[in-house]
């Protein structure tokens, strides 16, 4: 991190930028940009500093990153109840992963600000008409249309209230008694409760309420105890549109040091992760925990430059990355990137990707993403950072409370012909809630595989 006096939020400004839309009023920007300025901070320096405090953790190998939630939120899919479902899988993925995987969890969600998205070309074309791609909710509308697809800084301001809204209510349900271990049965969505995860997951549940019995039969309870009752909850979203980023940026008035306020954990995308472009230099002056994507293109010495511009005191907790290379891939790249960072002492928080290097175009022509592929690589992931002999720090993924069909695969066997059912997402495929739960018992089966490992090398030595 940078020093206050050497560092401004306007520094990335001049730099080589990508994934930018091109605004046709530059006025109305700079007004909303400054409008934005004087509005409250979304979340607050300290809790970042919190959130950079339990990565440390799981850098060190003693806890687990889940970080989940929308490919991109939308405006007219804002409701409480898509908020509390999607809050309540992450919370049942990570009473999974404790349980079973015998760790702490630190839970981040991809909500509260994930609107921005990179695509894969700036225009679009639809029956010899040519328009401005969508590039999310913040910024233009999805709807083929000269007037949705002109990027307006009004957005903007609406994005702010969403996420301001959705924060509100994820603080409430994390503070409030909704993560209260003893409701760990309530947790379970209605379209869930037929599949295989369900039935695993009412007996892991019917094993915690008995050991909660007992222990308040003892005298541990949720008020002797607030961490029963209570639960840390995270927000994180892509730094991608850095005039919206700058805004939301503050000093912090105990430290003196920059902060982003509009997330707890911000990160940069495979596409905008240049060491010498705007969107690093932004990330490397601000105090929160940061991230980059790592796909098949990045080489170890640049993502040694990347880690010495971004975390150049080799902080543990300031710095994830987060490995997006496909199924069948990430032997190939991997451990090049693992033995660079040992070799120079990297202290990094290493985390799976496993969605966005598996989407593929279905034969019904819908994007979609195979289950199976998904779980081949957090396999490979894991499998990989035994053999290097280090730990597997976290998951990254996409997914939602909602009943969709957008994944094929899983044990609801949706198929190809299934996804016109209920395909809702504006962007890329989403995990439905009883997928998301499969993984999750996936993942915790190789966080114990990781620790008998551990056992045995110890128990060796």
């Amino acid at each position: 991190m940078s020093d206050a006096k050497t560092w401004k939020p306007e520094s990335w400004r001049g730099l080589p930028i990508e994934q930018q839309p091109v605004y046709p009023d530059a006025t109305a920007l700079a007004a909303m940009e400054a409008r934005l300025r004087r509005f409250p901070p979304l979340v607050f320096a300290g809790e970042a500093r919190n959130l950079k405090k339990t990565l440390a953790k799981v850098a060190d190998g003693k806890a687990f990153l889940l970080q989940g939630g929308d490919c991109a939120e939308s405006f007219a899919e804002f409701h409480p109840d898509n908020i509390r479902d999607t809050f309540r899988v992450l919370l049942q993925m990570a009473v999974v992963l404790t349980y079973g995987g015998n760790v702490p969890v630190v839970k981040v969600g991809r909500m509260a600000g994930q609107f921005a998205k990179p695509r894969s070309a700036p225009m679009e074309a639809q029956g010899g008409v040519e328009l401005p791609s969508y590039r999310g909710d913040n910024i233009n509308g999805p709807e083929f249309t000269a007037a949705a697809r002109r990027p307006d800084p009004a957005r903007l301001e609406q994005a702010y209230a969403q996420s301001a809204a959705t924060l509100n209510l994820l603080r409430a349900f994390a503070q409030g008694g909704y993560a209260d271990l003893h409701q760990v049965h309530r947790w379970n969505l209605g379209f869930v409760v037929n599949s295989p995860q369900s039935a695993r997951y009412e007996d892991m549940a019917n094993r915690i309420s008995e050991t909660l019995d007992f222990m308040e039969a003892c005298g541990v309870t949720g008020e002797t105890t607030p961490t029963l009752r209570t639960t840390d909850f995270y927000t994180s979203h892509e730094a991608l549109l850095l005039p919206f980023e700058q805004a939301l940026t503050r000093i912090d008035s105990t430290t003196g040091d920059w902060y982003d306020c509009s997330a707890h954990l911000l990160w940069c995308g495979d596409r905008t992760r240049a060491p010498g472009g705007a969107h690093v230099e932004f990330l490397r002056g601000i105090g929160n925990p940061i991230a980059f994507k790592a796909g098949p293109s990045l080489k170890p010495d640049e993502m040694l430059r990347l880690v010495s511009t971004l975390n150049p005191e080799n902080e543990p907790g300031r710095l994830t990355v987060i490995c997006r290379f496909g199924a069948g891939k990430v032997g190939e790249h991997l451990p090049g990137l693992l033995r660079a960072a040992r070799r120079e002492g990297c202290k990094l928080v290493w985390s799976c990707d496993p969605m966005h290097g598996n989407t593929i175009k279905s034969g019904s022509g819908f994007k979609t993403r195979p289950f199976d592929r998904i779980l081949a690589e957090v396999r490979e992931f894991f499998g990989i950072m035994r053999s290097e002999g280090t730990h597997a720090g976290g998951v990254h993924f996409e997914m939602t409370g909602q009943d969709v069909t957008e994944c094929t695969g899983g044990a609801q066997g949706i198929t190809d012909q299934r996804l016109g059912d209920r395909y809702h997402t504006h962007c890329d495929p989403r995990l439905n809630a009883s997928q998301s739960l499969e993984l999750a018992f996936l993942i915790a089966e190789q966080l114990k595989e990781e620790r008998l490992a551990a056992k045995r090398l110890a128990a060796a030595q």
